[in-house]
């Protein structure tokens, strides 16, 4: 069976751990790590049928087989680095980290080296598997419009940095537009999905994003279109925010229990 390390334990973190402890993936939750250590010992505390250690990145990737970055884009840049070369496989959350190509140059290449996976889950868009079958033939386009209520937008870096005043939005308006590669730096807390469509399809720069902020809205909008030598197709999917983190959709904590219970699994449903 194999072991898992969580590092990052927020919601994401949580919902993880909670499945494993219930049994819902066939592996064994071994250790937690967080940058503040107390969220790492409230969580393991907090479990009530298994016990993960609580350590430091460094002993954690030498005690484990896989380890779940579900902590920030900032931390990808130490983690992932840590984790190949210690020979784990790695699941990926932040994964608007891959923006920087450098980043991307480095991980990929030691992934390699190291004969290790990097998995990306889907997040919380639909979709990912119809652009990963017409990747394999030419596409010509893919966009990502997502909305979300103010309060998911506050702190972002391009909302304080332009001066927008959410609170003070009355009606939809539209507030970025631009490549994959700027939005993933604008709202690094926003928009991983747009990092995960561009390794899915064209990449970072040729992949159109808009965000628009609605205080109509209750519920993180995600829309997709994807046009290639295949045809055409659209994607919506109206998610609920985590009840603890109104920036980050229900459906992307799912995504990630769903990746580790497929990969547990030796039956493979979809591309």
């Amino acid at each position: 069976m194999l072991k898992v390390g969580i590092v990052g334990c927020g919601f994401i973190g949580g919902q993880i751990c909670r499945a494993l402890e219930r049994g819902d993936i066939d592996m064994e939750l071994y250790a937690l790590c967080d940058a503040t250590e107390e969220k790492a010992l409230k969580l393991s505390s907090a479990l009530k049928t298994c016990t993960p250690s609580c350590m430091e990145l460094e002993k954690l990737v030498k005690a484990v087989d896989l380890v779940v970055e579900c902590a920030s884009q900032k931390a990808v840049k130490s983690v992932l680095p840590a984790a190949l070369k210690a020979g784990c496989d790695v699941m990926v959350l932040s994964v608007g980290a891959f923006a920087a190509p450098d980043l991307r140059t480095e991980i990929f290449e030691l992934a390699r080296q190291q004969n290790c996976k990097i998995y990306f889950p889907s997040g919380a868009v639909v979709g990912i598997d119809g652009l990963n079958s017409a990747s394999a033939a030419e596409i010509f386009r893919v966009s990502l419009t997502t909305r979300k209520p103010p309060a998911g937008l506050f702190g972002a870096p391009f909302v304080l940095e332009q001066g927008i005043e959410l609170e003070k939005l009355e009606e939809e308006t539209l507030i970025f537009k631009g490549s994959a590669s700027e939005a993933v730096r604008a709202f690094p807390a926003n928009v991983n999905v747009a990092a995960t469509l561009s390794l899915a399809g064209i990449g970072f720069e040729r992949t159109e994003v808009q965000v628009i902020a609605d205080p109509k809205l209750s519920r993180n909008v995600h829309e997709i279109t994807v046009e290639g030598v295949f045809g055409k197709f659209t994607t919506r999917v109206e998610n609920l925010p985590s009840p603890e983190n109104p920036r980050t959709s229900y459906l992307a904590a799912l995504s990630a229990v769903s990746t580790l219970k497929k990969l547990a699994s030796p039956i493979k449903i979809g591309t």
